[in-house]
């Protein structure tokens, strides 16, 4: 007979520990959480200190039964969920529906699934933590308030199946805001003019700098020919040579925000998607003759905090894989992201720096191995020394203007010889080459280049950009995001277009009435505030019940304001130009998850629908007589195909161009890059920039 048994959340996570603790443990899965608030109905009693009313969520009955009867025939129940408010409010259920007593020590936490953490973890049970349960609850009845009082309001005045949340409705608010920037910008001219310059035989490149010694701003032809006529005839000469050393010191390891948008920017992950990936590679993966372990710590944590026995660690293998020099004397300290920040779990990191990414790719699906790849070599580079650069800035008088040449080249790779982080532009930092140079040497003049440019309005938010300023926002917490994201999408409030979240019609609606009747909920710093307070919870510093008090006594008043001002609101049907090929009534556009989409007017008698196909004007390559269509997949991806299909399955990824392969005459496709983006041939290895194409490609 076992002496105990261990509830952790997932059959994964129960397999990975059952083989470390033995034939004296049994290890079940709860499948997550067993007790929430009751779907038909608000399930909060408000006037009675915000009693929630928790029941067996349907389909877990089984479960529960499975676990009391197997409590039963155990000496003790330890309850191992993660080690989060999530998981702390999982083991509070739990032993709610076990009968166990809150203050027994029955309460495990690892931040690794290593066989010594969870052995080391059972050394220290403890009671569980109350304020941890606290502060979820407070989140979870805040957003069912909120969910359960607004909801129903929108299905009455505007349509059925319509949600509001604290999170999602200030993200569809972001995405409103900075579509609006976009349609009101004014783009301003400017110019650029660059100097081709030579020095034997070697050439770069110099800009503008200065005309009389003052700068002087190119915002027209005029100006950029008052610049050429200054220095027309004249001798370009180096006029000062400044050199200095400059460091740069590696990224901290990962957060989740911070892991979700570099697994946006460098693997094309969807947020939903990291997450989902880290979490197989957090509860294990099969190594063979070593078993099934936990390749990275919690993956759920704002903290960039790293354990001094993961440093020693990673400074012995540094030494040993790349020098000593490439380890720093002393192990690098990172401070907290924000002040915000509860620092209550390390960063994300591997468990075990023995296991590099290349030892265990063979047991490795791709995604798991990319991930994992990434998080090893972030935590890595982050240990390791700052790398070394030298500098050289020269200015080039010709005539009475100064041109300013700008280069640098690495003497001492440091971190960068492991890892580089992306920027949110796609771009990466590029050393340019300079020739030596010395004051007074006389540079050849090869040609001048005048560019005209325009200012550009500020980007859409991608998922990493968004990701990115909702946690400097202070709005949302690591286990957020991804499913923020996702929700604003199923409703149908925002759409994604070539990786851009872009509002739809509904979205804007929704905003509009949030706005006028609920401004807290999409204020910021309201809803930073918001988050403030259950961090307090969490800390012990602040009741629960004190703070939904808080909340609730304003917004019940904005609840019986919009109840009797809110107008009814009739959406109606945009009317197509195609017909029903089933009955042949008028198609109507309707709004879905991944955007708009045709649909029968005849409905609820016809059902049929249509996706919306948009031509981009390039006859298809293989039937040569259909023209090919962007298309989504059921996912919601843009793909083209022939518009003759299914009789032509031409298909493509990436938008094919109109413009042949001057060398092959073959398709060429486009591709996205970090230095924009490129025309690439289907048939040779023809490349070229896409014209207009200066700005690099974004993730």
């Amino acid at each position: 007979m076992a002496d105990a048994l261990v509830i952790v959340e997932s059959p994964a996570k129960a397999k990975t520990i059952g083989k470390y603790l033995g034939s004296k443990f049994i290890v079940k899965a709860s499948m997550g959480h067993i007790r929430d608030l009751p779907k038909s109905q608000i399930g909060v009693e408000v006037d009675n200190e915000f009693n929630p009313k928790y029941i067996t969520i349907r389909g877990k009955g089984s479960i529960l039964k499975e676990l009391k009867d197997a409590s039963k025939k155990v000496k003790k129940v330890y309850l191992a969920a993660d080690p989060d408010r999530e998981g702390e409010a999982i083991a509070w259920h739990l032993a709610h529906a076990l009968n166990i007593d809150n203050v027994q020590d029955c309460r495990v936490v690892f931040n690794e699934i290593t066989k010594q953490a969870v052995k080391d973890a059972f050394k220290t049970p403890r009671p569980i933590n109350m304020d941890l349960v606290n502060a979820q609850q407070a989140r979870r009845i805040l957003d069912r308030l909120v969910g359960y009082k607004i909801s129903p309001l929108l299905w009455k005045k505007v349509k059925k199946g319509l949600s509001a949340g604290r999170v999602q409705s200030v993200a569809v608010k972001l995405i409103i805001d900075r579509e609006n920037e976009i349609s009101e910008f004014l783009p301003e001219e400017y110019w650029s003019i660059t100097a081709r310059l030579a020095v034997k035989g070697n050439e770069f490149e110099a800009k503008f700098h200065q005309l009389n010694g003052s700068k002087k701003e190119l915002g027209s032809e005029q100006d950029v020919q008052e610049v050429l006529a200054a220095f027309e005839g004249k001798d370009f000469v180096v006029s000062e040579v400044k050199e200095r050393e400059r460091q740069r010191h590696p990224s901290p390891p990962f957060t989740t925000s911070s892991l979700q948008q570099e697994a946006a920017r460098k693997l094309n992950f969807r947020a939903a998607k990291t997450m989902s990936v880290a979490q197989q590679l957090y509860e294990g993966i099969d190594l063979g003759k070593e078993g099934t372990v936990g390749l990275i710590t919690y993956m759920r944590t704002d903290s960039t905090r790293v354990a001094a026995s993961a440093q020693e660690e990673a400074k012995a293998f540094i030494g040993e894989r790349y020098g000593t020099e490439f380890s720093p004397e002393t192990p690098r300290q990172y401070s907290k992201k924000s002040a915000g920040s509860q620092d209550a779990h390390e960063a994300v990191r591997p468990t075990s720096m023995e296991r590099d990414p290349e030892s265990v790719k063979a047991v490795m699906s791709r995604d798991q191995f990319r991930l994992y790849k990434l998080i090893w070599e972030r935590f890595v580079a982050s240990q390791m020394s700052s790398a070394v650069l030298d500098t050289l800035s020269v200015d080039i008088a010709a005539g009475d203007t100064t041109f300013r040449a700008v280069g640098s080249k690495v003497r001492f790779q440091g971190f960068m010889k492991v890892y580089v982080e992306g920027n949110d532009d796609g771009s990466v930092e590029e050393d340019k080459f300079l020739p030596a140079l010395v004051k007074g040497d006389k540079l050849e003049h090869k040609n001048t280049e005048p560019k005209q440019h325009f200012t550009q309005p500020p980007p859409r938010y991608t998922e990493a950009r968004l990701v990115k300023t909702l946690e400097e926002l202070g709005i949302g917490r690591p286990s957020t995001y991804a499913p923020t994201l996702e929700t604003i999408q199923k409703r149908g409030y925002v759409a994604i277009e070539e990786k851009k979240f872009m509002p739809t019609e509904l979205g804007e609606l929704i905003n509009e009435q949030m706005e006028q009747f609920f401004p807290e909920i999409l204020d910021a710093e309201f809803t930073a505030h918001m988050e403030e307070s259950l961090d307090h919870v969490e800390e012990g510093e602040e009741q629960w019940v004190r703070v939904l008090r808080e909340f609730y006594d304003t917004f019940e008043k904005r609840l019986e304001f919009a109840e009797e001002e809110m107008k009814e609101i009739e959406i109606q049907d945009e009317v197509s130009d195609e017909v029903c090929d089933k009955c042949g009534k008028p198609m109507v556009y309707k709004m879905g998850r991944f955007g708009k989409f045709l649909a029968c007017s005849g409905f609820p008698d016809c059902r049929n629908t249509r996706p919306i196909v948009k031509n981009i004007g390039v006859t298809c390559p293989k039937c040569k007589e259909g023209h090919v269509v962007e298309r989504r997949s059921k996912k919601g991806r843009i793909f083209y195909g022939c518009d003759q299909y299914p009789e032509c399955d031409f298909v493509s990824w990436d938008r094919p161009s109109p413009k042949p392969c001057p060398v092959c005459s073959s398709l060429m496709v486009e591709k996205r890059s970090k230095q924009g983006t490129k025309l690439q041939c289907t048939s040779c290895d023809h490349t070229e920039l896409l014209e207009d194409s200066e700005d690099a490609a974004e993730v």
